[in-house]
This record gives structure tokens, C-alpha cells and sequence, in this order.
């Protein structure tokens, strides 16, 4: 049980952190409000989306029901990974990625699959309510995933020589996320640095392994 009461921890931080941020931004702000944290670079901008990570659409109610059960699947899938990974000792670094981004799944899980059932609707003019009397906006598989984070850092417009877009607008950072996109592009950002410390203890087992073979 000892290794896996480190990842299990980072989820969950992780998963508190999000929902409690989530929670408190669907009972305290209405659509499209702003809280300014430092200047207009970084802002607190409540959005809600009905499909991926950072506000990606998936299509319509099916699309929506498809991607939720996908991602069940999905979360299943790494939970299952990871349970394997650590029984088996791979590198800290990697299993504690991995559980960056099984938490980050979950989190996002959470929001598509019971906000709907527990929160009224977020509306441009009224804030949500906890589990109203009438009941959610939506049901079972059916809620929007809570984003708040925002970095619009740079904002200006290309050159006219630009190709293509030139003399158009543009906006850097433009997405609207959540803590749990972010533990999943952490997660999965480590793993692509790291890739090769990760698996250069794995690589040595099988040649030892391998040589010992040959050697009887």
C-alpha cells in the first residue's frame, strides 16, 4: 500500500482544489462575470462548456452523453494503469504524472456527469443554486463542465504582411480552463519532458533481463 499513498494524495489535492473552485465560482458568479486577480492578465472569468477540455464543443446531446461515457471509460482505463504501474514500481515521476492526469479526468467527470442533477442553471444575470427544489438544468451524463481560468497575456494585431492573418486581431492566452485541464496538460507536458529518465530504468531491467537469458 505504501506506493500508492503518494499518487493518491495528488488526486486528492487535485480533485479538492478543483471542485471546491468550481463549487464556489457556480454559487457566486453569474456568466461571463469577471474577478480581476492580477490586471488583466490573469482573471477568474466564469464559463461554462458542454464538451473537451479548455471550452472545446462536442456536438448536441448525444455527442455530449457520448463524450461523458467516453470519459468514464477513459478515467477507468488510467485508474487501472496507474493501480498497474505502481504494483509493478515504475518511475515516481511517472506514476505521479499519471495520477496528475487520472485526476484531472475525474474532476472533469464529476461536472459532466452530476452537475447537472445538483446546481440550477448559471445564467448571464442569476447565479446557480444547490440543489434546487425543482431540481437541476439537466440530468444524469448531462452537465457543463465549470471553467474559470483565464491569461489573455498578449493582445494586439498581426502586421499586414503577416501570411494569412495578417492585420487581423489576435488574443494569447484565448482559452478558458479549469484546475483540471490544467493537471492534465501538467501531466501530460512532464511526461513528454521526462520521457526518457522515466523509462531508462525499465529500458536497463529488460537488457539485464534479457542478457541473462542468453547467458544460460
Amino acid at each position: 500500500m505504501k506506493g500508492y499513498n503518494r499518487p493518491l494524495l495528488l488526486i486528492a489535492v487535485i480533485l479538492f482544489i478543483d471542485q471546491v473552485s468550481k463549487f464556489w465560482v457556480k454559487l457566486n458568479m453569474t456568466i461571463g462575470q469577471d474577478f480581476n486577480i492580477i490586471g488583466n492578465k490573469f482573471l477568474i472569468h466564469f464559463i461554462e462548456n458542454n464538451g473537451m477540455a479548455y471550452g472545446m464543443e462536442f456536438g448536441g446531446e448525444f455527442g455530449k452523453l457520448f463524450l461523458t461515457l467516453f470519459r468514464i471509460v477513459a478515467v477507468i482505463g488510467i485508474g487501472y494503469g496507474l493501480h498497474y504501474m505502481v504494483k509493478n514500481k515504475y518511475h515516481r515521476g511517472f506514476i505521479l504524472n499519471v495520477a496528475l492526469i487520472f485526476a484531472g479526468a475525474l474532476g472533469n467527470i464529476i461536472d459532466s456527469t452530476f452537475y447537472g442533477t445538483i446546481f440550477s442553471e448559471s445564467t448571464f444575470y442569476e447565479k446557480a443554486v444547490l440543489f434546487p427544489e425543482g431540481g437541476g438544468y439537466s440530468s444524469l451524463f448531462h452537465g457543463k463542465v465549470v471553467d474559470m481560468l483565464y491569461f489573455p497575456l498578449i493582445e494586439g494585431n498581426f502586421p499586414d504582411w503577416f501570411p494569412i492573418w495578417g492585420g487581423e486581431h489576435f488574443l494569447f492566452f484565448r482559452p478558458v480552463f479549469n484546475i483540471a485541464d490544467s493537471a492534465i496538460s501538467v501531466g501530460v507536458f512532464l511526461i513528454l519532458i521526462f520521457q526518457k529518465r522515466y523509462f531508462k530504468e525499465e529500458h536497463v531491467e529488460k537488457e539485464s533481463v534479457n542478457s541473462e537469458v542468453l547467458e544460460d
